[in-house]
Formats: C-alpha cells, sequence, structure tokens
C-alpha cells in the first residue's frame, strides 16, 4: 500500500464497529447523531425566530409607517408643507394626519382608542391594511365627515357592522354653560381593517382630516404630521432632514427600537444556547477519538514503525473525527431542511390567528444565519478532532511496542 493510500485506508478501517470495543463505535455515534440533531434545530429555531421577526416587522412597517415629519417649534405642518413635499420628492408618497386620543363607547362598554384624521385616498396609497378596508366599504360615495374605519378586534368586541354608530368621546375640552366638558360625537361606521396586530386593530380608529380638524379646533389646511411611504427609509430620512431641519423626521424603527432590541437579544442568547448542543455533541468527538488512538496504540506503533509519517497519524485521526462531524452536520441540514419544507406545506401547526396574525407558522432562514451555523458547527468538529489527532502523534513506538 502506497502512502498516499494508507490515509483513506485507516479512516475506513477506524470507522468500522469494533465487535472487541463497542463503546468506541458507540460513542462515534452519539457524536454524529448529536451534531446531526444540534444543526438540525439550531436551523429550524433560527428559521422561526427569523420568520417571527420579519413578520413582526412587516406589520409594525405597514401600521407605524416607514417615516413620519410632525411639527417642530414653532414650525407647524400645513397644507403648503405637503405641496412642497410632494413637489421636491415624487418618488415618495405622503398622507398628511390629525391624530388625538379618545375612548369609544357603545352601550355600557369602553374602550381607549387613537384616532387618526386622513384624507382617505391619500393614506389609501400608503397603507395596504387601511387601503383594503377602504376599498370593502359599501359605498365610497357616502364617506362623509364622521365616517370611521375600524379594527375588526373593536367590531368584534362592540358587534358593530356598516352603518352602526360609534360614540367617541374626546379629551379635547369644550366650554359648556357652566364648566369645560370632553367633546362628544357620534361616528358612522363604514369600513373595517386588519392588520394582524390586536394592540391596533383594537385601538386604531381612522376618520376624515375635516371631522379631526373640527374636534381639535385647528385651522383649516393645518395637520399634526405627514406619514410618508419610502423603500429605503434609512437614505430618505436622512435628506428630508437636510431639506427640512425645521420639522422631525421619525423613522418607524425609532418609535420599536426597545421591541426589536429585545428580539435581537433574544435570538442571540437562543443561537448561543443551541450551539451548546453541538458543542457538547463534540466532546463525544473527542472522547471516541481518543479511545480509538489509545485501543490502537500498538497498531500506531508499528505504523510509525514501518515507515508512516507522525502527520499521516495526525491527519487520520483528524479525518476521522471531521468525517463523524461533516457527515452529522451534512445531515443534520438535510433534516431541517425537510422539516421546514413540512412546515411551510402542511398545516402541521397552527397558531392562534387572533394572537399572531396569521395561522400558518412564518418561516424564514436568512443567508447570514444559515453561514454562522455551519460556520461555527465546521469550527467546532475541527478543533475537537485537531486535540485527540496530536495526541495520537505523541505515543513512542519503542515504549509502546516493548510494553505491550
Amino acid at each position: 500500500m502506497t502512502q498516499k493510500g494508507i490515509i483513506p485506508f485507516l479512516v475506513f478501517r477506524y470507522l468500522r464497529f469494533n465487535k472487541h470495543q463497542p463503546f468506541i463505535s458507540i460513542a462515534a455515534i452519539l457524536a454524529f447523531l448529536g451534531v446531526c440533531i444540534g444543526v438540525m434545530v439550531l436551523i429550524v429555531a433560527m428559521a422561526l425566530m427569523n420568520g417571527f421577526d420579519k413578520e413582526f416587522e412587516r406589520k409594525l412597517f405597514i401600521m407605524n409607517y416607514p417615516l413620519t415629519l410632525v411639527q417642530g417649534s414653532p414650525q407647524r405642518v400645513t397644507k403648503e408643507t405637503l405641496e412642497d413635499l410632494q413637489k421636491n420628492f415624487p418618488q415618495l408618497k405622503f398622507s398628511p394626519f390629525i391624530q388625538t386620543q379618545a375612548f369609544s363607547k357603545v352601550g355600557n362598554h369602553m374602550e381607549g382608542a387613537m384616532v387618526f384624521g386622513v384624507d382617505f385616498a391619500l393614506e389609501s396609497a400608503i397603507n395596504p391594511v387601511f387601503k383594503e378596508a377602504y376599498d370593502q366599504t359599501l359605498d365610497k360615495n357616502t364617506l362623509d365627515t364622521f365616517s370611521v374605519i375600524i379594527g375588526k378586534n373593536l367590531q368584534n368586541s362592540y358587534g358593530l357592522d356598516y352603518q352602526s354608530n360609534l360614540l367617541l368621546i374626546f379629551t379635547t375640552l369644550t366650554p359648556s354653560a357652566m364648566q369645560l366638558s370632553p367633546t362628544i360625537k357620534r361616528f358612522v361606521v363604514k369600513g373595517f381593517f386588519q392588520s394582524g396586530l390586536i394592540a391596533y386593530d383594537r385601538s386604531y380608529i381612522y376618520t376624515s382630516l375635516e371631522a379631526m380638524q373640527r374636534i381639535k379646533n385647528l385651522p383649516q389646511n393645518t395637520y399634526d404630521g405627514i406619514h410618508i411611504h419610502s423603500n429605503n427609509p434609512q437614505k430618505d430620512i436622512i435628506t428630508l432632514q437636510e431639506a427640512y431641519p425645521q420639522m422631525r423626521i421619525i423613522g418607524w424603527w425609532e418609535q420599536n427600537g426597545n421591541f426589536f432590541a429585545a428580539l435581537a437579544l433574544e435570538k442571540r442568547a437562543l443561537f448561543i444556547v443551541l450551539m451548546l448542543i453541538i458543542l457538547i455533541a463534540s466532546l463525544n468527538i473527542i472522547s471516541s477519538l481518543l479511545m480509538t488512538a489509545m485501543n490502537r496504540r500498538r497498531e500506531i506503533a508499528l505504523l510509525l514503525t514501518m515507515g508512516a509519517s507522525p502527520k499521516e497519524i495526525k491527519k487520520t485521526f483528524l479525518y476521522l473525527g471531521n468525517f463523524i462531524g461533516v457527515s452529522g452536520i451534512f445531515c443534520g441540514s438535510i433534516l431541517a431542511a425537510i422539516i421546514l419544507w413540512l412546515l411551510s406545506r402542511f398545516p402541521i401547526i397552527s397558531l392562534p390567528a387572533d394572537v399572531y396574525g396569521s395561522s400558518k407558522i412564518p418561516l424564514e432562514l436568512s443567508l447570514i444565519d444559515l453561514c454562522l451555523i455551519l460556520g461555527g458547527s465546521f469550527l467546532i468538529v475541527f478543533f475537537s478532532s485537531y486535540y485527540p489527532a496530536k495526541k495520537a502523534t505523541q505515543i513512542n513506538p519503542l515504549e509502546v511496542l516493548r510494553n505491550e
């Protein structure tokens, strides 16, 4: 046998089940299964975690709007500001709004609400959730000043239907004969939206700009701010802020920074914890290779005396450990791909749609996460194989052959 073929020969020989020392082969099998299951669980978990992150991000992106321009002190947002924005940034879409807090009331039931006065046509152009509700209204021609579009969750809570009356109690005070009283106005329900997030479906109410201007006693063509749709908000926010330094531009990520920071921390913690599964499995690779080296001491000593170099012995055990670990990584990746395919194709696990906005599990495995998982696994397997391979070359052939 040539020296070139001795390494594959020895690797194949040491991989065979050892009837005399079965614990060595069992340790190798456990190492393979540990790495395989660890990689599979880590890929599936990261796909689930990333899927939920992206799903929440998409929903928050829609309901919080990519960018929001609000008035600076003492500068106010007016129709002239809107027209100037539309002229200078034709690639962006704009929707003016007036917002206030209120209580919605039907019978003895009362809920807190955030009421937005919007231009229905402009709002539909930048908010697909609102557009769907706006398109499903019975007759757009019947939409008047005091029409409202509410969330599905609020509809179910109150048992409302099209043309139902909804009483709104605003925090804006109206002077009466003896005292200041809250502003109370009855609105007509003309549509229902569903964002998939209970917090928005229960508390957001959309009405006309004219209604909110009357409620808040604002001058005509004066707004609280302008919602802006942008495909690249991180870049456009800089351009807009430079063009309108007297105004304040807020990105959607700034409004939910703590939420996404918590999700990112949870994702990192989960990655580290699950990577420990692969690390623990790699200990079986170390123990299996060390037991193989101890059990084959006489054979290794004979090989060294017959001309095999320590480098070849080292490569043999390094390849042996890497074969066990890499085959585990490969099989784990295949199993993860099968599981993700099954979860995406069949309703194996059903989620409560009223909580998550969808009954289907969101799955999205990013290329970065996959590379980190595979790269980290390869490094763990390599270093787990390196130490036993190095110890196998430190055998003294003369001493081993004399004693054994």
